[in-house]
């Protein structure tokens, strides 16, 4: 439940400003968030192209004879677009200037691309000490592999996560990809989690800092249990496909109609799930005793418990063990998930007005707060959108100025022809 607040405008990063040069997925999912919990984001785009991820489609939505990717939509709102060309020189001094007034600088280029533009940290610390300035690469600043490349799919594969996802190599299964950039998502959570503690570094000691994240330092540390596997006992973890590496039975089954997942996670649950089986017998095998034990010897269990299933459909299978607090679940498509009462009533599909699009559709911010506002309003700017706006409102800009870059091609606004 929400509570009151006596200050309902304000938002919990009031008066955060951040300078956005990222691009793709990682830098701008760290933005998105700040600007979810009320940061000033001034996304920075390439006149005419914009954000690579603006053409990853189809599907997108329309305006006039433009088209922006739901791919862009998803990482982008909140954030107001100026198509300024980092190129020119005087792009670079507007750029600067916006670095001057910002709190925080996110960009993901190339190890040491933004020295010739005078746009790295050592350049903007000499305007802006203050500035927390957060690096995205896919393999840091540092180390052999520092000046190469890396987009979410390679790091999933060198990172150890693709080795672990799939079926088993025993049944023929080969290492798989996880369905979304999960490397690329986990370094953004990463990224707004360490600016918001470098934000907070800042507000007691007046100092702002440089933050190196890499994807594939990321991805290494989200491996969790299964890096922790190895480094405890020194055995390379296998695939299980949709099992569990530490517990049994946690998996999906099939049932007469489709899959139930299974989330059996302590020796209660599994005699309640045997009981419900009519297994009972299993429940008090020795083999099966305890999770290490049933872990020991899972392939001996798990063709008794699938043959059993596939008895019953899936929702059958759900009522009978909820009922007695045996954890498991449908396994669901993306529209049955929205369509989830759960989910309609967290409120997770939102729609927000954007005067060029009209109403685009979004998944909200899963974090609840009690206190301030939360979620912008903002939907994803179109390309130059807020060039005009943010020239002239944050850097007093007037229009024979702005009319003289416009000239130049160093910036564009919206074409709304």
């Amino acid at each position: 439940m929400l509570h009151n607040s006596s200050n309902k405008n304000i938002s919990l990063l009031s008066g955060v400003k951040v300078l956005d040069l990222s691009r793709i997925l990682a830098g701008p999912w760290a933005t998105q968030l700040l600007a979810d919990y009320g940061a000033s984001v001034w996304k920075i785009e390439k006149p005419i192209t914009g954000d690579d991820t603006r053409s990853w489609g189809p599907p997108f939505l329309h305006y006039k004879d433009q088209q922006v990717a739901a791919y862009f939509l998803a990482a982008n709102r909140g954030k107001q677009s100026l198509a300024i060309d980092v190129t020119k020189a005087e792009g670079q001094e507007l750029i600067l200037k916006l670095a001057i007034e910002a709190d925080v600088i996110v960009e993901n280029f190339k190890v040491d691309a933004l020295k010739k533009y005078a746009l790295d940290y050592n350049s903007v610390k000499k305007i802006n000490p203050k500035i927390i300035y957060c690096s995205i690469t896919g393999f840091g600043q540092t180390g052999e592999q520092a000046n190469q490349p890396g987009y979410d799919a390679m790091i999933q594969a060198i990172g150890g996560l693709m080795s672990v996802t799939g079926n088993s190599s025993l049944e023929g299964g080969e290492p798989q990809k996880v369905g979304v950039a999960v490397a690329d998502l986990m370094t953004g959570m990463y990224a707004a989690n360490a600016i918001l503690a470098a934000l907070n570094y800042r507000h007691q000691s007046g100092e702002g800092q440089y933050i190196d994240l890499a994807l594939l330092d990321c991805q290494i540390a989200m491996l969790a249990n299964q890096a922790m596997n190895y480094l405890v006992s020194g055995q390379v973890p296998e695939r299980f496909g949709n099992g569990h590496p530490n517990i049994v039975p946690y998996q999906t089954l099939m049932c007469a109609d489709g899959y139930i997942m299974l989330a059996v996670g302590n020796d209660h649950q599994f005699s309640r799930l045997c009981e419900q089986m009519n297994l009972v017998a299993l429940a008090g095998d020795e083999r099966f005793l305890t999770n290490a034990l049933r872990v020991k010897n899972r392939t001996s269990l798990m063709p008794v418990l699938q043959k059993t299933m596939l008895e019953k459909s899936v929702g059958e299978w759900v009522a009978q063990l909820t009922a007695v607090n045996v954890p498991c679940s449908s396994v669901n498509n993306i529209e049955q998930s929205f369509a989830l009462p759960q989910v309609k009533q967290r409120e997770m599909q939102v729609e927000l007005n954007s005067p060029y699009l009209g109403q685009v559709p979004q998944v909200a911010n899963p974090v609840k707060f009690s206190i301030g506002a939360q979620t912008s309003n903002l939907a994803p700017p179109m390309l130059g959108a807020d060039t005009l706006s943010v020239l002239s409102e944050v850097l007093q800009m007037d229009n024979e100025a702005i009319d003289e870059l416009i000239s130049k091609q160093v910036i564009s606004l919206i074409n709304k022809t």
